[in-house]
């Protein structure tokens, strides 16, 4: 059932009762629309707090590597809950559970494998506006990834918590843009020399980074409260790095743009 569409529905038919009132009394309703407006939507507040959605249907999918020997995963989800690890099997890109549904679709380039997962187009009606108060289920991923092949990643992310641990990944380049969110990401342990570029909103983001990989961090902040572990990555010109960020096995080249929020490095 759409609750946006109820929603929007009763308030039209309130409106439009009102101005009909109006129209056969001679009464000016416009000074009375608004405390009924009010009315109407704290009533709805009510209402969907006391109502329980019904649980959301959970798959099991599994996405073929079909051979590539490097992958390009984008990843988008919305409201919800996404977590994402390695332990996917030698044959697969990735494989997991997806409650709320999962859209995904791969082309192959030479020896690349293009893949996409999202949330079904569908799902984006229940987010956002008055109706999130009423009965809506969010989106909940358990994702694993492949170990074995080389990675891009690039995650978009919304309202919701995020945990991704990346650090069994062969990932050389990660992106994540999120909103008013919760993430913690983990970076990859062996994967060489990694860019990773976080672009966040209202957001608390925690960036951990292993044992044994140095880091070069820049943050560009509006209003953030920005924490660097200044042990392990001490201020250097306009960021912060390692002392043995240049001879390092195994690095991270780490750009930070972010407005209200926190951003931790770790």
């Amino acid at each position: 059932m759409k609750y946006g569409a109820i929603f929007w529905g009763c308030l039209i038919i309130l409106v439009g009762a009102a101005l009909m009132v109006g129209n056969i009394t001679g009464l000016n309703v416009w000074p009375y629309l608004w405390p009924a407006g009010l009315i109407f939507l704290g009533a709805w507040f009510l209402v969907g707090s006391q109502m329980r959605p019904k649980p959301a249907e959970t798959e099991q999918v599994s996405i073929p590597l079909q051979g590539a020997s490097l992958v390009r995963l984008k990843i988008t989800h919305g409201a919800g809950r996404l977590m994402i690890r390695g332990g996917a099997g030698p044959n697969d890109v990735a494989a997991g559970s997806f409650s709320g549904g999962l859209e995904h679709n791969e082309t192959r380039t030479g020896d690349t494998l293009n893949v996409r997962m999202s949330v079904p187009s569908g799902m984006w009606m229940n987010f956002g506006g008055p109706w999130i108060f009423g009965p809506w289920n969010p989106i909940l991923w358990d994702v694993r990834l492949n170990e074995s092949v080389p990675m891009k990643l690039e995650l978009e992310t919304g309202a919701g918590e995020s945990q991704l641990d990346f650090s069994g990944l062969k990932a050389d380049e990660i992106s994540l843009k999120t909103g008013a969110s919760s993430s913690e990401m983990t970076l990859p342990a062996r994967a060489g020399k990694t860019r990773v570029k976080v672009a966040s909103g209202a957001a608390a983001v925690v960036l951990r980074v292993p044992d044994g990989v140095a880091a070069r961090i820049f943050v560009e902040s509006g209003l953030a409260g920005i924490s660097i572990d200044q042990n392990r990555f001490p201020r250097s010109g306009a960021g912060y790095q390692s002392p043995d960020y240049e001879r390092a096995e195994n690095s991270a080249d780490i750009h930070i743009e972010t407005g209200v929020g926190s951003v931790e490095v770790r």
